[in-house]
């Protein structure tokens, strides 16, 4: 499946099916994502009920800690 994140056309097996599921392949599980799919604001609660497509547009934010 093909996503479009942050701007850059990634390659995702087809496995993940879901919003968590992105954030845990992309090892993001960790930390605090704020996440944008198709141009809406998921909820963090949604995170694992999200399905993805192929072709959804995905924007993902993390903090970053540091001065």
């Amino acid at each position: 499946m093909q996503l479009m994140i942050n701007g850059t056309h990634i390659n995702v097996p087809d496995t993940i099916e879901t919003v968590s599921n992105l954030i845990e392949h992309l090892q993001l599980d960790k930390k605090v994502v704020i996440v944008e799919c198709n141009q809406s604001i998921l909820e963090k609660e949604s995170h694992e009920d999200t399905k993805l497509c192929d072709g959804d547009r995905i924007e993902l934010v993390h903090f970053v800690g540091g001065g």
